[in-house]
């Protein structure tokens, strides 16, 4: 049973959405535990659309997963390279890399399982089959999946030492004028379960290195290059520095200050994994993929040029 304490941020929220974004559950999951009375809030149950305050303490009690099967599911992929050891995958925003609770089919890894059949690394277990890291659901790019057990632990290795450079970008709100390193310690935020945070409890070292690449009115285009690979690590880092990414509402502002400022249509956190770079597992050769930003980061960034001429 998780204990929260709401927040003034989340004050006034419907505690149904208030426990899937603490829980990071689906809103019409959050809500059959508000009707099974799994959710209490100060001790006493409530109605879906009761509005939480600050200061309420919200006990939620998640009952254990059944049983399920990982099941093979025709979707598409766009197959950056692919050899007997290894597949690289421009994974698009929205898709969930593996099965987990709300999220038990349309995942990268159902998609994996009809393009690879038998052919991937069992040492994430069946539920994350080949899955070497992650990426969030609402970030798109560039994903390693192994084909087999030599290949993910040979690649979790050079993760492990920070020998893969994974390479992002994103729009950051406001001016960032030059490069900055971010070497600030991330751990799990004290009182929301879905959310990370810089933190000196229970954490571990992460550092971030920013390179801002155009400006626009209000926001910087910038180049981020992990040094550490931390959960949330590089929306946690700009958020900490005063520069959350734009379209991120976990972190960093309301969907409606960023509709208002920059016009509607903003289709969630503008963050894009667009290179990797490794030792290839069985050859040793050095891989350097790339792959191009997404339609609507692109549509997003011919209007913030607009906006400056």
């Amino acid at each position: 049973m998780s204990k929260l304490t709401v927040s003034q941020k989340a004050g006034g929220e419907r505690l149904d959405v208030f426990v899937s974004a603490a829980e990071g559950i689906t809103r019409s999951y959050a809500q059959k535990l508000i009707e099974s009375g799994a959710v209490r809030v100060n001790g006493k149950t409530a109605e879906k659309k009761y509005k939480v305050c600050e200061g309420d303490t919200v006990e939620t009690e998640i009952p254990p997963a059944a049983p399920y099967e990982v099941k093979a599911e025709e979707i598409p992929l766009d197959v950056v390279y692919e050899d007997g050891d290894i597949i690289v995958i421009n994974k698009p925003k929205g898709m969930v890399v593996h099965p987990a609770a709300g999220n038990y089919d349309g995942t990268l890894v159902n998609a994996l399982m009809a393009h690879c059949g038998d052919s991937l690394s069992g040492i994430g277990g069946t539920a994350r089959p080949g899955i070497v890291h992650r990426i969030d659901k609402n970030t798109s790019g560039l994903l390693i999946v192994a084909k087999n057990d030599e290949a993910h632990l040979a690649l979790s290795e050079q993760i492990k030492e920070h020998a893969v450079r994974r390479i992002y970008y994103a729009v950051a709100l406001g001016n960032i004028p030059e490069p900055i390193t971010v070497d600030k310690p991330i751990g799990r935020h004290p009182t929301d379960r879905k959310k990370m945070a810089v933190t000196e409890k229970n954490s571990k070292r992460a550092v971030t290195h920013i390179y801002p690449l155009e400006h626009f009115s209000g926001a910087t285009l910038v180049r981020c290059e992990l040094e550490t690979g931390r959960t949330h690590q590089i929306r946690v880092h700009l958020a900490s520095i005063g520069h959350p990414i734009l379209g991120d509402d976990v972190y960093g502002r309301p969907k409606d200050f960023c509709e208002q400022k920059f016009g509607r249509g903003l289709c969630g956190q503008t963050l894009h994994a667009g290179e990797i770079r490794f030792i290839h597992p069985r050859t040793g050769e050095s891989m350097a993929l790339t792959c191009p930003l997404p339609d609507y980061f692109e549509d997003l960034l011919r209007k913030l040029r607009m906006s400056v001429q």
